[in-house]
């Protein structure tokens, strides 16, 4: 049956030393490495980008605490499944019940979980991809810890690569050489088991046929070909919705709405969660809109309660109505690389201290120190503005926001030219 497996499966490490990134959390002396080695492991949600380990890990969890593994997905099963696991692992004297993608478990099916966690009935280990205070209701989050696992960096990509074609019974067998990774890395944008059976496809096509014989090399130019001519076979996680989700965005910020919505529609035909969708387009309305359009961030957030109140097959039309207008709207990405700059400022120079005017003076003492000496109220201004500095020193003069060149942020850049002049370069 491993024979059998995808490559992917065959890798999946077994123990914590041979699982590949996430040193954070399962390195020497990390939190959830002791709690495992210790034995007892609360409750937990997994949360982080697909290929990255979730699965994997609670398997090696499972396996070094040697306690049954129950495995369902939040995809295909019900409140039905989730009791018929609880039953088993009480009938068991306990066991971990993994589920896999649970943000798409609705209410009651989380709440029929409750129970069996207090009890320490089962150890639940939830994975997935969206962020958990959003997705997983309050009660069962309070009764689990949070672990945050990251994308695996190149590095560690490029060593999975390796360690199939050393380590595969299948693979060393064949004669390989990996020249080039670039493109096996881009197509599988960073998930592991993607990477791993599209690296699976790409040997077995070259290896196949005439002219097999020999060594062959893998050249960024033959993984592209091989994955344009192929690509749903090597997708045999069936993770193709991150792949549709990346067009959907991509086709909105390229203001193309007859794009936008046809993955939309392929998305809706897939079932894809209707709140998936629409925190998509809330997030995109801030990250490539902006202040081009201010208004776009309101008619998203609009939709995405709107659709949740409604549901299918109604949100259909407010789902498309907010991608077009999305779509067909001025562009912008100004306030995503202004946080990201004053990030980076505050990464780089660590905490500066807030100016003594701008700081609160709550008492006298405060008030003696200099706290809020000298500060200006804007108010008691022509035009409610008077130039002061709001930077602290080391860094004063500094150009976070650079507004665009849409019509709207061409106002914006007026109005701060005369309030700035030439300060902040406007």
């Amino acid at each position: 049956m491993k024979a059998m497996a995808p490559l992917a499966e065959r890798m999946r490490p077994h123990t914590l030393d041979e699982l590949v990134g996430q040193e954070h959390l399962v390195g020497k002396g990390s939190i959830l490495r002791t709690a495992i080695e210790s034995g007892k492991i609360p409750s937990m949600i997994l949360w982080g980008p697909p290929g990255t380990g979730k699965t994997t890990l609670a398997n090696i969890i499972a396996h070094q605490l040697q306690l049954p593994f129950i495995n369902l997905s939040a995809i295909s099963s019900g409140v039905k499944e989730v009791r018929d696991a609880i039953a088993t692992a009480q009938r068991a004297g306990g066991a971990i019940l993994f589920i896999d993608e649970i943000h798409r478990f609705n209410k009651s099916q989380q709440d029929a979980l409750l129970g069996a966690v207090e009890k320490g009935t089962i150890t639940l280990i939830g994975a997935t991809t969206e962020n958990p205070s959003f997705e997983v209701n309050s009660a069962l989050l309070s009764r689990c810890q949070v672990y945050v696992l990251k994308a695996l960096e190149d590095e560690d990509l490029v060593k999975l690569l390796q360690q199939a074609l050393e380590k595969d019974d299948q693979l060393k067998e064949k004669k390989i050489e990996l020249k080039e990774t670039e493109a096996l890395l881009t197509i599988s944008g960073g998930d592991a088991r993607k990477l791993l059976n599209l690296l699976e496809l790409v040997v077995d096509t070259l290896t196949t046929g005439k002219g097999s014989n020999g060594k062959h090399g893998i050249t960024n130019e033959k993984v592209m070909a091989i994955a344009q001519q192929r690509i749903a076979i090597y997708d045999k996680s069936g993770e193709q919705h991150y792949d549709i989700i990346s067009a959907f965005i991509k086709s909105m910020r390229g203001s193309d709405p007859n794009g936008a919505i046809y993955w939309l529609a392929r998305m809706i035909e897939g079932g894809e969660d209707v709140k998936f969708i629409a925190r998509r387009m809330v997030i995109f309305a801030s990250e490539d809109i902006g202040n081009a359009n201010p208004n776009a961030l309101l008619l998203a957030n609009a939709s995405f309660e709107a659709v949740n109140k409604i549901g299918y097959p109604e949100a259909r039309i407010i789902l498309a109505q907010c991608a077009t207008y999305l779509a067909s709207s001025h562009k912008s990405n100004a306030s995503y690389m202004a946080i990201n700059e004053a990030l980076d400022q505050v990464r780089r120079e660590g905490d500066l201290p807030v100016p003594l005017h701008i700081r609160n003076a709550p008492t006298g003492l405060m008030k003696k120190l200099g706290y809020g000496k000298n500060y200006k109220y804007a108010h008691d201004y022509e035009g409610n503005f008077t130039e002061q500095e709001f930077l602290p020193e080391e860094i004063k003069g500094t150009t976070f926001y650079d507004p665009g060149h849409t019509p709207r942020e061409e106002e914006l850049r007026k109005f701060l030219r005369s309030r700035w002049g030439n300060k902040y370069g406007y």
